[in-house]
């Protein structure tokens, strides 16, 4: 329990029991910081705060009522400050990674987490520490839930954590305050244009996570991707099928259960047992097996670990419930995302993908997305994906334009219910774009649900 006196050089004895700087998650005696947003100014949410129960606000202005406030200039920094104080954490006391990129930050996260030693996992899975899951709202936690997952995290003696860094993240400077040890780069591709306006303001942001990397810190670079290869630091790797790349990929060979990747750096070669299917996956891994060595992991150590990994939850992830044909959960849904997963199973006979496009997205991917599916697959059957304040039709027109050659089926789960009725020996199902999410964005509602529970429910019935 902390009081306003524990946290601020003042005298207020009021009783803080939580902080936020959005009136929308204030509780009974909560503490709330009037940050500037990108888009909004939380001053002008004061009194919805105070109807919602707060007991004291922090702001960079008078408060012209009469309300227990305390005004500050620098209020950002304040604001990290009184997160620190109140969760008892230095953010300096974690040797910290930051994955950022368009593709792949869930995948190569979570392998980071598996190969080195008391290492938690912050993203988009949630929080991941000595065996506990916890659920988090973003990719990247705002400010407060940072703080209140480091308090977790250091309760359970962990002080390594992999982390995804999202670009709303960066625009919102949720990470204000951190330094990293290493980042990492998967790929950039463009993704989230409807919050960042040009390709060139996402670029720029991205590469903004430069400016959270300690002095003596390491960047770990896809040297394949036109954008990032450009990149410049005196601590940066590179690592790709270019042979212009530091860490250089010279063979990969796919087998039914595991991927053999064929790595040399140096006068060094690697021969890495990977279980992830695809040239994404090839990337992932590799960047992982970079920054495990990087942090001190004998190379016999990561093969291994690397080698016993086990799926990552909604990242081509493939489902078994005894069923004579594949099924794969998977997060894509960007252009690039889309176009690599139906590359790696471009061999099976019979392709039925279950996808919609996101509502209050970019709407300029939607009809790119929609044409890729409908020429490189056999069924392609169009649902719902968070449609938001968008009607599910409308999206769908716009991902269809003109063609003929598909399935429209509005509800989610009559889609997924109808593929599996169609699918037969030999037939792949890529149920794609929500992964392991737990609930559709409809309106400004997040209703609960889960292409998994979708697919259990049916064969449990069955």
């Amino acid at each position: 329990m902390k009081k306003v006196s524990d946290l601020l050089p003042c005298s207020y004895d009021i009783i803080v029991n939580g902080i936020t700087d959005d009136s929308r998650d204030v509780k009974k005696g909560f503490l709330f910081v009037a940050t500037k947003g990108f888009h909004v100014d939380h001053f002008d949410y004061i009194e919805d705060a105070i109807k919602r129960g707060c007991s004291f606000i922090v702001c960079d202005r008078k408060l012209e009522k009469n309300f227990p406030h305390y005004v500050v200039d620098n209020l950002f920094d304040v604001y990290i400050e009184l997160c620190k104080k109140y969760y008892q954490i230095d953010s300096s006391f974690f040797h910290l990674i930051g994955v950022t990129g368009t593709d792949g930050k869930t995948t190569t996260t979570t392998i980071i987490k598996e190969i080195i030693e008391d290492c938690a996992y912050l993203g988009t899975n949630g929080l991941m520490v000595s065996d506990k899951n916890y659920d988090t709202h973003n990719t990247t936690p705002c400010i407060p839930e940072l703080y209140h997952d480091f308090s977790i995290i250091k309760k359970n003696h962990c002080e390594n954590i992999s982390m995804e860094v999202s670009s709303e993240a960066l625009l919102h400077n949720r990470i204000y305050g951190l330094k990293y040890d290493i980042i990492g780069f998967t790929n950039i591709t463009g993704d989230h244009l409807n919050i960042h306006k040009t390709f060139e303001n996402y670029v720029d942001c991205k590469l903004s996570l430069l400016n959270y990397l300690k002095e003596d810190g390491y960047v770990v670079v896809n040297g394949d991707d036109p954008i990032l290869k450009n990149i410049k630091h005196p601590n940066r790797i590179t690592f790709g099928f270019s042979k212009e790349n530091d860490y250089v990929i010279n063979k990969v060979d796919y087998h039914q259960n595991e991927t053999i990747i064929e790595l040399e750096y140096k006068d060094y070669s690697f021969q890495i047992h990977s279980p992830f299917f695809g040239q994404y996956n090839v990337y992932n891994v590799v960047e992982a097996f970079i920054i495990g060595k990087l942090f001190g992991v004998e190379d016999s150590l990561l093969l291994e670990r690397i080698h016993k990994l086990g799926c990552i939850k909604g990242r081509c992830e493939f489902i078994d419930f005894g069923q004579n044909f594949d099924i794969v959960l998977d997060y894509a849904h960007t252009i690039n995302g889309i176009k690599s997963i139906l590359e790696s199973f471009k061999d099976y006979k019979n392709i039925i993908v279950v996808t919609g496009c996101a509502g209050g997205r970019e709407k300029e991917k939607r009809r790119v997305i929609g044409d890729y599916i409908i020429h490189h697959c056999d069924t392609a059957i169009f649902t719902m994906d968070d449609p938001r304040f968008e009607d599910v039709d409308d999206i769908i027109d716009e991902m269809v334009g003109d063609e003929k050659d598909y399935f429209r089926i509005v509800d989610r789960e009559d889609a997924i219910h109808y593929a599996l009725s169609i699918a037969s020996p030999g037939s792949i199902l890529l149920i794609l774009g929500k992964g392991r999410d737990n609930y559709m964005a409809i309106r400004d509602k997040k209703i609960h649900y889960s292409d998994y529970e979708v697919l259990s429910n049916y064969f449990r019935e069955d």
